[in-house]
């Protein structure tokens, strides 16, 4: 039995989607309110800041995926992530399964050093700071080695469904949309990028290889890296927008303004400084170790956008 906490967001149905197909295994699908992904699903409802609920959903398995998200609070996320994540160690430990931590780049630098796994944490705002806590206590586990343990970090992503990130948004979503789309602080540096099915992809191909245990993974990117500028013109491309697109770049006093009145504003700013530098996310570990992922390039995802934009839409093909 596989589980996957936190079992509604894109990557954990990718995820659900990926296991099914290609990892033989009863699939168990958790979160307070479940939905099937493929017909063979278990669902159960579990509130993971219960203990004892948490610990019954773990039951019985012999993979735990960690892949629960919370809406963009810092509040929310300082009272709840840690309980969250701690009942699921706990209740993993228990069951004497193998533990998949799904996680991101919050605690790392927010400047121009290429991140690999050895990054030291250097949060710089109270969200980053919970990434950050919650990492180590991944870690700690790892380091106890009562329980198998992974973690597999991503960059910002882009994708179908309902990925949520700042790309998506203000680039992706504005261009399918016929609007003038948005560039967070700078078009001229380096952006790294993960293609969300690539992501859950390759946290099933982690979580299903025992050797990948006891280890941080980077899960794998194309390592282009395009500028938001380059970026901006391949969706333009895609959904047959005029050459040369149109974008305005919003600097980081705009962004930091827009805080003064709009709460979701406020809750990103501490993000801010990332897109003023090359952000280079290294994968070259998950390369080399599983040299048959095919990574999706940034073309055909963006190509892949077009297509699911296509099929949303009544009579499209």
């Amino acid at each position: 039995m596989q589980t996957i906490l936190g079992a509604n967001g894109q990557i954990a149905v990718e995820l659900a989607r990926e296991l099914t197909r290609n990892h033989a295994s009863p699939l168990r699908l958790v979160s307070r309110n479940p939905r099937r992904v493929n017909d063979t699903d278990d669902l159960m409802s579990a509130d993971l800041l219960d203990a004892a609920q948490t610990r019954a959903a773990v039951q019985g398995s012999d993979v735990v995926y960690f892949t629960a998200g919370l809406p963009a609070d810092t509040a929310l996320w300082e009272r709840q992530f840690p309980t969250m994540l701690k009942n699921a160690l706990d209740a993993t430990r228990a069951a004497g399964a193998r533990f998949a931590y799904f996680d991101n780049t919050y605690m790392y630098p927010q400047d121009d050093r290429v991140q690999t796994e050895s990054t030291p944490f250097e949060p710089v705002g109270p969200k980053g700071r919970v990434r950050a806590a919650m990492a180590s206590m991944v870690l700690d586990e790892m380091a106890r080695g009562d329980i198998p343990v992974l973690i597999a970090r991503a960059p910002e992503f882009y994708g179908p469904g309902r990925t949520q990130s700042f790309t998506n948004a203000l680039i992706v979503d504005r261009i399918r949309n016929g609007k003038r789309p948005f560039v967070p602080v700078r078009d001229d540096v380096q952006r790294t990028l993960i293609w969300t099915p690539d992501a859950s992809r390759a946290l099933a191909a982690l979580g299903t290889t025992e050797d990948a245990f006891q280890q941080t993974w980077h899960l794998p990117t194309d390592p282009d890296r395009p500028t938001y500028r380059q970026f901006v013109s391949l969706v333009s491309d895609a959904f047959d927008r005029p050459r040369p697109p149109a974008y305005t770049v919003l600097p980081t006093w705009m962004l930091g303004a827009a805080g003064l009145v709009s709460p979701q504003a406020r809750e990103i700013r501490e993000l801010l400084p990332r897109y003023e530098h090359d952000n280079r996310f290294d994968s070259t570990k998950f390369a080399r170790r599983f040299p048959e992922f095919e990574v999706t390039s940034y073309r055909r995802g963006v190509d892949l956008l077009r297509g699911a934009s296509l099929e949303e839409q009544p009579g499209g093909s």
